[in-house]
C-alpha cells in the first residue's frame, strides 16, 4: 500500500454534502477509506453519499447539526454503529451569519459563530479521542482559514472563531500527543464554494482577489481535498498542532 493509502479507516467529514467537505470526503474515499457524510440536510446528505459510492467508494449518511449537543454525540454513536470505530474526524462545518463591523454585530451572531465554528468542534474532539487513545492511533482535521490569520473588518466574528480553532488544534495536539493522535487545521483562503459565492460570483470582487493572489486564481474544493489525505495518512504521520495555509500565495503576497 502506498503512503496516502487509508484502507481500514473510517472518517467522518461534518458539513460534507458539498463544497470542501465534499471534496475532502470524496477524496479520503479515494484512498480507500470508509466515510461518513454529514449535514444539515438528510437529502443532500443521502445525494453526496450516492455519489461516492458510485465512484466505488464506500460512504454513508447521518445528518446532523453541529450547533446541538444530541445531534454530534449521535452522529458519532451511530458512526460506531455503522463502522466499529472511527479513526479521522474532520471538523469542516461552519457557520457565518454576519458580514460586517464588530461594533454593530449582534450577540447572538456572535455566539452562534463560536459555537458551531469552535465549541462544536471541542465536542466532536472529545467524543473520538478516548477510542482513538485506547487504539493508539488517530487523525483530528480542523477546516480553519487564512481570516483567522490576518485581522478583518467585516468578518471579525468568523476570524477570532478561526483563529480559536488553530489554538484548539495546538492544544488538542499537546494533550493527546502521547497516544498517537494527531490534530492539525486546513486554513484555505477564498474557495469556490457555495459558502463564498458572495465573493466569488461578483466579478469585481473575484478579479481582486485573483489580482492579489500569486497564482492568480481562486481555489477549488479539491485543493484542499488532497490536503486531509496527506494529514489522515502515513505521509503526515510526523505533522500535528500545525496550520496549512492553502491560499495560493495570498497571505504571502503583502
Amino acid at each position: 500500500m502506498g503512503i496516502f493509502n487509508l484502507t481500514g479507516k473510517v472518517a467522518v467529514v461534518t458539513g460534507s454534502s458539498r463544497g470542501i467537505g465534499y471534496s475532502i470526503a470524496e477524496n479520503l474515499a479515494k484512498e480507500n477509506a470508509s466515510v461518513i457524510i454529514s449535514s444539515r440536510k438528510t437529502e443532500a446528505c443521502e445525494a453526496a453519499s450516492k455519489r461516492i459510492q458510485s465512484a466505488g467508494g464506500v460512504a454513508h449518511a447521518i445528518p446532523a447539526n453541529i450547533g446541538k449537543k444530541n445531534d454530534i454525540e449521535n452522529l458519532i454513536s451511530e458512526t460506531k454503529k455503522k463502522f466499529g470505530k472511527i479513526d479521522i474526524l474532520v471538523c469542516n462545518a461552519a457557520s457565518n451569519p454576519f458580514y460586517g463591523s464588530m461594533s454593530e454585530l449582534p450577540d447572538e451572531a456572535f455566539q452562534k459563530i463560536l459555537q458551531n465554528n469552535v465549541i462544536s468542534n471541542h465536542w466532536l474532539a472529545n467524543l473520538v479521542l478516548p477510542d482513538m487513545a485506547k487504539r493508539k492511533n488517530g487523525t483530528i482535521i480542523i477546516v480553519s482559514s487564512i481570516g483567522g490569520l490576518k485581522g478583518t473588518d467585516k468578518l471579525g466574528a468568523y476570524a477570532i472563531s478561526k483563529a480559536a480553532d488553530m489554538q484548539l488544534a495546538r492544544n488538542l495536539s499537546i494533550e493527546w500527543g502521547s497516544k498517537n493522535i494527531t490534530v492539525n487545521c486546513i486554513a484555505p483562503g477564498l474557495i469556490k464554494t457555495d459558502f463564498a459565492k458572495a465573493l466569488w460570483e461578483n466579478e469585481k470582487i473575484r478579479k481582486h482577489y485573483e489580482e492579489l493572489t500569486p497564482l492568480k486564481r481562486l481555489g477549488d474544493p479539491d485543493d484542499i481535498g488532497g490536503i486531509a489525505v496527506f494529514l489522515a495518512s502515513k505521509a503526515g504521520a510526523f505533522v500535528t498542532g500545525q496550520t496549512i495555509v492553502a491560499d495560493g500565495g495570498v497571505t504571502i503576497a503583502g
